[in-house]
């Protein structure tokens, strides 16, 4: 993405056709190539392969004001992919949708799911919907 005031970065969604975004970061996102670098986050413990995707703090506060059981949300660490992604609720969709799916997620949660995640991930469609 091009550089803009952190103000601006902070407290607005990329959506599609979103003149920041580059050739080169338009491909990284729809290969879930932008994510490699999580996986640092990962072996410092910080975060999971597969759990409810971490939002910047200034939506987080906008959200658990105005949507029933977002914090639930935060009781699991959050992932590099997770349930509502591979379901094409990634990007600029509906906040409640992703919460739906992260919560059946955490009440369902087995290591088999979360293969099965990771593998669409990988090689499913729905993941490269709303990537931008």
């Amino acid at each position: 993405m091009a550089m803009q005031a952190e103000e601006q970065s902070d407290t607005v969604w990329t959506t599609a056709n979103d003149p920041r975004v580059t050739k080169i970061g338009r491909f990284m996102r729809k290969a879930n190539l932008d994510e490699f670098p999580q996986f640092w986050n990962v072996l410092m413990g910080n975060m999971s392969v597969v759990g409810p995707r971490p939002e910047r703090e200034h939506f987080v506060e906008q959200f658990k004001e105005d949507i029933p059981q977002y914090k639930v949300r935060h009781l699991v660490k959050t992932g590099i992919t997770g349930l509502a992604q591979v379901n094409g609720w990634r990007g600029d969709t509906s906040i409640e949708k992703r919460v739906e799916h992260d919560i059946y997620y955490i009440e369902n949660w087995s290591f088999w799911f979360d293969m099965k995640i990771i593998w669409k991930t990988i090689f499913g469609r729905e993941t490269q919907k709303n990537a931008y």
